[in-house]
């Protein structure tokens, strides 16, 4: 009979563990799906986390900014939530296999206690056949006592105390792991914020530079301009009263000037200015008709012409035709300047354009035919004077003189017409012809 006790006792205790062991598989597998749920949840954080690049808008950067500063609060507590309902889930999952397993001692115990108490019994009859004792029953304390210290005994409740303790300071581990990597991640979270906001800050200060460079700049080139304009005010305002000056002058020269030529013998503290006002001539005038500059000045006993009023008004006449004819000399040199400037700028580009068909040969640009050699001489130092790369050849007509030669009859071409544009050397019968 102790042997079927203690036999039935050990498969309680085996049943009882197999059945601890059982929830703690259980527990352990919903551990593990939970920590790669987490694992998954905080990569996809960490994915979403992820920094755009900051455009160059400073507004935009500003609202991105602050659109990943809530986005990234909103993680933060949805992280600390889930923390909180996976501490939450895991301290229930604990009770609930604690509570299973305490009822299942109390079952074993109370299951077993009767057994034990017949098994007394029978034994307490079979030794004393002849005199039966009545033997006292074990009180309800009694068995509340023996039923703790089994409990409290018991080697599978130790073990589960001890496996209850193991997943309590896992739990609690893992929450601290949980907990340190969200204040990572916040930190992180945090330093990033501050790197954009620096970046930003920096933006924004060239940005200021570029701005107050611009308005600086502005503000020159206003100066400048105004300073410019004003200065052109006052040499127009200057200029028109030198005109109205010099017209004054010529009016009185015209109305006043004496009627015949007069002889004058210098004197001295004489000058050109002095005599012209004197006898109401102009200056120009009066330094002209002594063939002589306006402010050249006088030798003391030196004879001076002072011119008539109709001498005056042919000088004045003359003057000006002079100064319209070198005005059209400037204008001509000027449009004959851009003209060669144009062929050239043509020569070059026309010398780039020359295709390999077009460079098989050499063309040349003959600009004369001396009858001989000593006439052929002449232009080619005009030519060359001017700048060109001049040949000469003998025909039988005479001495050919030739410019150039150029690659390609492109070439040749624009050089032709750069040779007929030139001043210089005055040519206007050029023609290309083909040199080798």
């Amino acid at each position: 009979m102790n042997f079927s006790r203690q036999a039935l006792l050990g498969v309680g205790m085996i049943m009882g563990g197999s059945v601890m062991l059982f929830a703690m598989v259980q527990q352990i597998g919903a551990n593990d799906k939970s920590a790669d749920k987490s694992a998954m949840i905080q990569k996809a954080d960490t994915q979403q986390a992820t920094p755009a690049p900051l455009t160059t808008d400073i507004d935009t950067e500003k609202r991105i900014l602050a659109q990943k500063q809530r986005e990234r609060t909103a993680r933060v507590a949805e992280q600390e939530k889930r923390a909180q309902q996976f501490s939450i889930e895991q301290e229930t999952a604990e009770s609930q296999a604690l509570a299973k397993s305490r009822y299942e001692n109390e079952r074993y115990i109370e299951n077993t206690t009767p057994d034990m108490e017949a098994s007394t019994s029978s034994q307490s009859a079979e030794t004393t056949v002849v005199a039966p004792k009545v033997q006292p029953r074990v009180s309800t304390a009694t068995n509340t006592v023996a039923a703790a210290t089994v409990k409290a005994t018991s080697p599978t409740n130790k073990e589960a105390q001890q496996a209850q303790a193991k997943k309590q300071a896992e739990a609690k581990k893992q929450a601290e792991a949980k907990k340190k990597l969200a204040a990572e991640k916040q930190a992180e979270d945090k330093k990033q914020a501050e790197a954009e906001k620096k970046t930003l800050d920096k933006k924004q200060a060239e940005a200021k530079k570029r701005a107050e460079d611009s308005a600086k700049k502005k503000a020159d080139t206003k100066r400048e301009a105004e300073a410019k304009l004003a200065a052109e005010k006052k040499a127009a305002k200057q200029q028109a009263g030198a005109e109205q000056k010099a017209a004054a002058a010529a009016k009185a020269a015209k109305t006043e000037a004496p009627t015949s030529t007069l002889d004058y013998k210098v004197k001295p503290g004489d000058g050109l200015i002095k005599l012209a006002r004197q006898y109401n001539v102009p200056v120009a005038a009066l330094a002209q008709a002594n063939n002589t500059s306006a402010s050249a000045p006088l030798k003391l006993g030196q004879n001076i012409v002072i011119p008539s009023r109709k001498q005056v008004q042919r000088l004045e006449r003359e003057a000006a035709a002079a100064e319209k004819a070198r005005a059209n000399e400037r204008a001509q040199a000027k449009r004959s300047a851009e003209t060669k400037r144009q062929a050239q700028q043509k020569l070059v580009e026309a010398r780039k354009e020359v295709k390999e068909t077009d460079a098989k040969g050499s063309f040349g640009v003959q600009v004369a035919l001396a009858s001989n050699q000593a006439s052929a001489d002449e232009v080619v130092k005009k030519f060359k004077d001017a700048g060109y790369k001049v040949k000469t050849s003998n025909t039988s007509r005479g001495v050919r003189v030739i410019v150039g030669p150029e690659r390609g009859k492109i070439a040749a071409l624009a050089l032709k017409d750069k040779v007929d544009s030139d001043p210089k050397v005055n040519s206007n019968g050029a023609w290309v012809l083909y040199w080798r």
